[in-house]
């Protein structure tokens, strides 16, 4: 794989790490209720999910999923189910990670880790972004270092982005002021996932 062509992967996969989305908000979410080693935790197996579709993009099975509609179809419902849950549990919250802070209980490592993996692999649109953009790049690897770079610079990318947006939100001249907000937030958080899942499930009905 050129120099050039890397460049190409690396701009595209640090603009789609950047796109705010269900992913940001699940990192918010868990360095606000767990503090920053929770958001790193979530943003590494948010990355993990991203290098499980280079993977399968890589092997060809992306155009597998795109020639088959009704196992894309079930891949989509599935993932605005799993969004609309997590929006439900976000505007149930009522103040649970303000309470949670309080005493000293923050939600476990794994659930972070279970909800970071979870909003990459169940979101359509991380999908639709290897299929659309990324695939472009597997003719150009045709060999089995070119191969390990396709994998690893979408995953390395995202987790980095979202562990720099975790220490930033857990400096302490950030992090009170955004706790004291953590019920708006969940609200907040809570909306825009019912909203994107319920856009998923509009553009295949």
């Amino acid at each position: 794989m050129s120099i050039e062509t890397w460049i190409g992967l690396l701009a595209i996969c640090c603009l789609g790490a950047m796109s705010p989305g269900p992913s940001l908000a699940m990192v918010v979410r868990h360095t606000l209720s767990g503090g920053r080693l929770h958001g790193i935790v979530c943003a590494w197996a948010h990355s993990i999910g991203i290098g499980v579709y280079a993977l399968v993009t890589l092997l060809g099975l992306g155009v597998v999923l795109k020639q088959a509609p009704i196992v894309f179809n079930i891949i989509a419902v599935l993932g605005a189910l799993y969004l609309a849950w997590l929006g439900l549990q976000a505007l149930r919250s009522q103040g649970a990670s303000e309470q949670k802070l309080a005493a000293a209980e923050p939600t476990s490592l794994l659930t972070a880790a279970r909800d970071g993996l979870g909003i990459s692999l169940f979101n359509p649109k991380i999908l639709l972004f290897f299929l659309a953009l990324f695939s472009q790049f597997v003719l150009a690897a045709n060999t089995f270092s070119g191969q390990l770079i396709i994998v690893a610079t979408p995953l390395i990318v995202d987790g980095l982005w979202y562990t720099f947006i975790a220490m930033i939100l857990s400096h302490s001249a950030v992090l009170p002021k955004l706790r004291a907000k953590a019920v708006i937030i969940d609200k907040i958080s809570g909306i825009v996932l019912i909203i994107l899942a319920i856009n998923v499930l509009l553009r295949l009905f």
